[in-house]
């Protein structure tokens, strides 16, 4: 508990906030009024580090215009470092769901970073007479740009982490595929027994999904790159002063490493949210492709004595609370959990992107969310899948190779050999009488023993 209290006021009234708080009246007031998901601002922590680049840069610039003088500006430069570096998270405390476009989650960075850096210049929290977070902090800014640059910064980032994370999952699907390679199998249509095929061919498809939907990522990553910071209210770059949007939109790239650039047209720019919608598209393709690739370890895993049991996933947890010895396929299930989450999310964010009216959509704080969450847990999602199970994976050598011998698909490929019409007797024949499809070749006489084995060579079968 705090020690004692100070007093902040607005031109709606004032409000007692604790004395050790770094946020002030606008998050107080924000957090009286957004009481929705219980999940506060600091679980995106990329948008606070987004947040505090954006204020960095824009610190810079107005010192360069000489809006800021020289020890306000080290200040709050100094203030945003320490965000930067992760720290003070806990200060920012405003829902997640907000109305306002954002305008909360914007002031408590104002304000957090206001204390900080009065804190720097060796000056008690709430002296904004000396350093204030709209005059000062948020000078030559609006939310209406700072917020959408912040989002699409801390989405850059995020991005990276979940490409690093489906490169792991995909080079663990790769290992697998080399290990399967000469291991001989039954392929599967619509469930339906279709052609031999080796195991390593079909993990080498769920790698290659992966590496597919990585390519996509990177396409959208660089739509968000385009940021509309100077525009201020409405694009028109409003009480910003002339050649601030380009020099803030240098900075902010200069600091972050995110090769971001100032939108063509700042109208559009403040009202389009055309990139967010094609990012969800793409989030919710990877989505879609991995549970899948899930659905498949689920079924191919079946049993293990009355299912496909083609491969054994390891074994991660007891699977009943009444059935002894049963182990489920929880790392699977678990992302396609993750899946049905971020498809929902898509929806979400093309709901809210169509909600947008003339100069603003007010329903980024909302977009911007849900695409935190898909992004964050499809990277946890594509690191658990591939450390706790794809790593672990096992084929059931003995199962796969003796089911190719006995399934009428071999006589498939006895066709270039032998001809369809023979072929298929062989085939009419193996299934009638339950036997294998060798054996009847052999009995009536069609192929010999040499024949046969050489036709079983997996790159035969497979290619």
């Amino acid at each position: 508990m705090t020690s004692h209290m100070r007093i902040e006021r607005d031109f709606l009234g004032e409000r007692h906030i604790p004395g050790d708080a770094y946020w002030g009246i606008h998050t107080a007031r924000a957090v009286e009024n957004f009481p929705i998901s219980g999940t506060a601002i600091s679980a995106m922590p990329e948008l606070i580090r987004g947040f505090a680049f954006v204020k960095k840069a824009a610190a810079q610039a107005n010192f360069e215009f000489g809006i800021l003088d020289r020890e306000r500006c080290a200040a709050i430069c100094a203030a945003c470092e320490l965000l930067i570096a992760g720290r003070f998270q806990d200060q920012f405390i405003v829902d997640v769901i907000q109305g306002g476009a954002g305008t909360s989650t914007n002031m408590n960075v104002n304000e957090v970073l206001a204390n900080l850096a009065l804190e720097h210049l060796w000056q008690e929290k709430g002296r904004y007479d000396l350093l204030h977070p709209n005059d000062h902090v948020n000078a030559s800014q609006s939310t209406n740009d700072t917020y959408p640059t912040a989002v699409r910064l801390g989405l850059w980032m995020g991005i990276g982490r979940l490409l690093d994370a489906m490169r792991v999952a995909r080079q663990a699907f790769e290992r697998k595929a080399e290990e399967f390679d000469s291991i001989l199998k039954i392929g599967r249509t619509q469930l339906q027994d279709a052609v031999p095929m080796t195991l390593g061919q079909e993990f080498s498809a769920y790698a290659v999904m992966l590496e597919e939907d990585e390519a996509r990522l990177r396409e959208a990553r660089a739509l968000i790159q385009e940021i509309n910071m100077g525009a201020t209210a409405v694009g028109t770059g409003i009480n910003a002063p002339p050649g601030y949007a380009d020099l803030v939109c240098e900075l902010i790239a200069k600091e972050s490493g995110v090769p971001v650039k100032k939108a063509r047209n700042l109208v559009e720019a403040t009202q389009d949210t055309g990139a967010f919608v094609q990012l969800s598209g793409v989030l919710k393709r990877v989505a879609t492709k991995l549970s899948k690739t899930c659905n498949d370890l689920r079924l191919l895993s079946s049993g293990p004595q009355a299912g496909f049991g083609d491969i054994r996933l390891p074994a991660r947890q007891a699977g009943s609370s009444i059935m002894p010895g049963k182990v489920n396929p929880v790392i699977p299930e678990v992302v396609n959990q993750v899946a049905f989450e971020v498809i929902g999310n898509d929806l979400t964010v093309t709901m809210a992107s169509e909600a947008g009216q003339l100069q603003l959509n007010a329903f980024e704080p909302i977009i911007g969310w849900s695409l935190f969450k898909s992004i964050d847990h499809l990277a946890n999602a594509c690191l658990t899948l591939a450390s706790h199970c794809v790593d672990g994976i096992e084929a059931n050598v003995e199962l796969l190779a003796r089911r190719v011998r006995e399934s009428a698909t071999f006589a498939t490929a006895l066709n270039p050999l032998i001809g369809y019409e023979r072929a298929a007797l062989i085939a009419k024949t193996a299934v009638a009488n339950g036997v294998s499809i060798d054996q009847v070749a052999l009995e009536l006489g069609i192929l010999t023993k040499e024949q046969l084995d050489a036709v079983l060579i997996p790159n035969r079968l497979s290619n």
